[in-house]
């Protein structure tokens, strides 16, 4: 795992997260979307586990819905390709100027 993309899975996880244990992940899984998305699905999954919402009367509220759907929007992001990370495979969109492609145009018969 090069450094690029070590910046790129602190980015989507943040600074805390363990360096050692993406490594492993990465070598296990072979890309960083795949590992950004394992570390998401299990906050999301601890998130779930525990209740919403924890009210002290007279004292505090804390809840953590709001957290869980942050959690699905970035998952959701990632699974459909934002942001691009440093390994994902082109998709074709050179801007190599030298390949040709020919389009035929023809005629619709009438009716």
């Amino acid at each position: 795992m090069d450094a690029a993309i070590t910046s790129w899975l602190l980015g989507q996880l943040g600074t805390a997260t363990d360096v050692s244990d993406l490594n492993g992940r990465y070598m296990r899984l072979g890309t960083a979307r795949a590992v950004a998305l394992e570390v998401l699905y299990e906050r999301r999954a601890a998130l779930v586990q525990q209740p919403a919402t924890v009210a002290v009367p007279n004292a505090v509220s804390v809840g953590f819905a709001e957290n869980i759907k942050a959690l699905e929007r970035q998952i959701a992001g990632l699974e459909a390709g934002t942001p691009p990370a440093p390994d994902d495979p082109s998709d074709g969109g050179d801007t190599d100027t030298t390949h040709l492609r020919v389009l035929y145009l023809r005629e619709r018969p009438r009716r």
